[in-house]
């Protein structure tokens, strides 16, 4: 069974990168690394983990990250800082 990391960086430039992976260290390096000249990372080092969920399930790592990718900066804040209470009052409302 594999195991899924989606996680959150922080970059130089304050802001974030939220990804995919199989193998979280070296995902980690590499991005650290500038290992891809173009990617939005290397644009923008140093980066810092700042938070990662596993799953044993690639389709549910991959809805949370896109969950994640969609959510505004200030709610991606207080969901890194546990902040959970104000989480909901965060949620986009359409109306």
């Amino acid at each position: 069974m594999r195991t899924y990391f989606v996680y959150i960086l922080l970059c130089a430039d304050n802001s974030f990168y939220i990804g995919l992976t199989n193998n979280i260290k070296r995902r980690v390096i590499q991005h650290s690394t500038g290992n891809y000249p173009k990617s939005y990372t290397s644009k923008r080092l140093p980066i810092e983990l700042l938070y990662k969920e596993i799953y044993n399930c690639f389709y549910k790592a991959s809805k949370r990250e896109i969950q994640l990718k969609g959510w505004t900066r200030i709610k991606k804040i207080a969901f890194i800082e546990n902040d959970f209470s104000t989480l909901p009052g965060l949620s986009k409302k359409f109306f």
